[in-house]
């Protein structure tokens, strides 16, 4: 199982980003959605992920808005907001193309 520490930095705001473009969740929905897509291969703590959300509403690229959750309790539920959008898109392709120079060096094969 991959940790947050295993992750190269500033991937946890990418998969963040991308999991609240699909819909607005609160936290631990965010965290279980992870967890889900990524065939539990990807696991967030609650210690990584809230600082995460913290700073990623501190930059404007989430709002967070109180409502009740679908247990009927008061969660802070978080939507992308259209910054947080062209900041997917622009660590998107970056992440491209990170992750294609990386695969390339790792598919080198002995001359």
């Amino acid at each position: 199982m991959s940790k947050p520490s295993d992750l190269v930095q500033g991937t946890l705001d990418l998969l963040v980003l991308k999991i609240l473009d699909l819909e607005p969740l609160h936290g631990w929905a965010v965290s279980q959605r992870l967890k889900q897509v990524s065939g539990n291969v990807l696991q967030v703590s609650d210690g990584s992920l809230y600082p995460a959300l913290h700073k990623l509403e501190q930059e404007g690229w989430i709002t967070a808005e109180w409502k009740t959750s679908e247990l009927g309790r008061r969660a802070k539920f978080y939507s992308l907001t259209r910054l947080g959008r062209r900041q997917l898109e622009k660590q998107a392709a970056d992440w491209a193309r990170l992750s294609s120079a990386i695969t390339g060096v790792v598919r080198l094969e002995e001359a």
